[in-house]
């Protein structure tokens, strides 16, 4: 149980806890952010202390231009032309209204019609003209920027942004910096627009942003010599900077140099939340669990009900096996969501987590009063259904476990769930050695989705339990037509025919396909090794088993393996190593067959 812990908080770990490289993409849009605010904040003193900026500004909105009754048709006839379907006639009368009265509505309405159109070309050239008529438009320089980035002559917006820059208050032109940064690095020629930055850019050297947006801009083109150079400089003009920081940690050479990076820092920065955050993420993602814990709690000394910390404590508390821990912060993650009915976050990894816990210490019923607290119609409460489902299985409540399936059917919201649905359901009957309903809910599973290659690998899994070998051959060979890459198949096939000691020269044609496609997959080197114990080759036998039973020392392999052994005359090691897997396995059914069939007492 404390493996399948491991995993699923594995798991948890890297969805929860993002790299340097997002941590960055975070403080980027944050610059962005400042960037409007700023802007706005300049553009409402100038309209209060500049007349000159507001006659501008007025002289930006509107053209003095009468509404006639020709224009007033053009329009008309171009929406409705539109409406029916029309784009082409709409657009080119609606952007000739707006050169002839040279009304930047007008023009934007012409850019708009070519978008939904999904013409490109036809909308810059209307956005070309809407930043012609309305120059100080954020609106259609953001537009102008976006379409020239899908197109091959980005080069003609040096000019605007190099003025845009120029007309920019002080206050407002670093961000400005750091926005034109992300929107060249869409650009389809990644390093004519890197070209382009490092142009506009240039009358700007005193400004830490120029060396951000330039260490970033390096880095999106593969240049990570100069990328490091110019996140140096940004630190030197703002030591202080969590941006500056987490740009540098982005570009450092390796994980060990951002990290250091990092860590220094906060020594000198100890309130840095972000940083921190980044530094916490990236002690998870090198596995240092203890160290990365140590900083989340800081995060909490701070503020005690943020749900991310929460939720990241308790899945490393898991993780670590602190379990009691890991409860407690996940109780309150759930606390903080429910006071907080307008944050979006799913909680149903925390509730799963949860359960998990409570199976742990063998508490089945608490596990399952975990799961009520997930409400019909949440992200996740198909998951929490299944789960529900092996929980009263491992009751042997069968039945039980069948109707919460079947209540998890109206809320599927897609093919993938309802094949979740299915492989759960057929998976607790065949645990339950009930392998003909398994087969029989297969079946309506095939029914509805024929090629699906999981749920015909598990339909003749169930046929061959069944005995019923001619189906299950039929089920593997059509999983092998329509997926021939999936080794799994071919293994199994030949497999059984070596199991069942037919066909052997088949069977070893079969399981060497698959070995060859995964070399290192342990139970397909178990399958080897058993066709050639059928074959009579106990040497090569005993060679591949070792080195199955090396590379994962499962229950089944350990008993194959001990067979070959004994076969060839190597009885003490042979107990020795059964043994071991009775210690690990002691009900193993495959165990007990072979010391039956063998008449050996390990």
């Amino acid at each position: 149980m404390k493996k399948t812990i491991a995993l699923l908080t594995s798991s948890l770990l890297l969805t929860a806890c993002a790299s340097f490289q997002q941590s960055g993409d975070k403080a980027n849009a944050q610059a962005a952010q400042d960037q409007k605010t700023a802007s706005a904040k300049s553009a409402a003193a100038n309209r209060k202390k500049s007349p000159k900026a507001k006659a501008q500004q007025q002289d930006d909105a509107l053209p003095a231009v009468e509404l006639s009754e020709d224009i007033l048709y053009k329009v008309l006839t171009a929406e409705i032309a539109f409406q029916r379907g029309q784009w082409q006639s709409a657009y080119v009368t609606i952007l000739s209204a707006a050169q002839q009265t040279r009304d930047p509505r007008l023009a934007k309405r012409a850019a708009e019609i070519a978008v939904t159109a999904r013409q490109p070309s036809e909308a810059l050239v209307a956005v070309r003209l809407w930043t012609e008529l309305a120059p100080h438009s954020d609106e259609a320089l953001q537009n102008y920027l976006g379409l020239i980035m899908l197109s091959d002559s980005v080069d003609e917006i040096e000019p605007l942004l190099t003025q845009r820059l120029a007309d920019a208050a002080p206050q407002a032109r670093g961000p400005m910096i750091l926005q034109i940064q992300r929107l060249l690095v869409r650009a389809k020629d990644k390093q004519a627009s890197f070209a382009i930055l490092q142009k506009v850019t240039q009358p700007y050297g005193n400004l830490m942003e120029t060396h951000l947006a330039l260490a970033q801009g390096a880095f999106s083109v593969g240049d990570t010599t100069y990328a490091q150079r110019e996140a140096r400089a940004a630190l030197k003009i703002k030591p202080d900077s969590e941006l500056a920081i987490l740009t540098a940690a982005q570009v450092a050479p390796d994980t060990k140099e951002a990290t250091k990076l990092v860590s220094e820092f906060l020594r000198k920065y100890p309130d840095s939340r972000e940083v921190r955050v980044a530094y916490a993420r990236s002690l998870v993602e090198q596995k240092n669990y203890k160290d990365a814990r140590a900083q989340f709690e800081a995060l909490l000394k701070e503020d005690g009900e943020d749900p991310t910390t929460l939720f990241a404590l308790g899945v490393l508390s898991a993780q670590t096996d602190q379990l009691k821990d890991a409860e407690s912060y996940l109780q309150r993650y759930l606390q903080v969501l429910a006071a907080q009915p307008e944050d979006d976050r799913d909680p149903s990894q925390a509730i799963l987590l949860l359960s998990r816990i409570a199976e742990e210490r063998k508490d089945l019923d608490g596990a399952l009063r975990y799961l009520d607290q997930a409400e019909p119609g949440s992200d996740g409460y198909v998951n929490i259904q299944v789960r529900r489902a092996q929980l009263l299985a491992r009751k042997a409540d069968i039945e039980g476990a069948r109707k919460a399936l079947e209540a998890a059917q109206s809320e599927s919201a897609n093919d993938a769930e309802q094949l979740q649905l299915v492989q759960a359901e057929s998976m607790l009957l065949r645990d339950a050695n009930r392998n003909q309903e398994a087969a029989d809910v297969l079946k309506g599973g095939l029914d509805r989705f024929p090629n699906n290659t999981d749920l015909l690998y598990d339909y003749a899994m169930v046929q061959e339990k069944l005995g019923k070998y001619d189906d299950m051959e039929k089920s593997l060979r059509r999983v092998i037509s329509l997926a021939p890459g999936n080794q799994h198949a071919y293994n199994a096939l030949g497999y059984s025919l070596a199991d069942r000691n037919v066909r052997l020269p088949e069977a070893l044609e079969l399981i060497q396909k698959a070995a060859d496609m995964a070399p290192q997959d342990a139970f397909i080197a178990d399958s080897l090794g058993w066709i050639q114990f059928r074959m009579g080759r106990l040497e090569q036998a005993e060679t591949q088993m070792r080195r199955a039973y090396a590379l994962r020392p499962d229950p089944e392999i350990g008993v194959h393996l001990g067979e070959v052994l004994w076969a060839r005359g190597k009885q003490d090691e042979a107990r020795q190593v059964w043994r071991e897997v009775q210690a690990k396995d002691p009900e193993n059914d495959v165990l007990k067959s072979t010391l039956a069939r063998l008449n050996v007492k390990p």
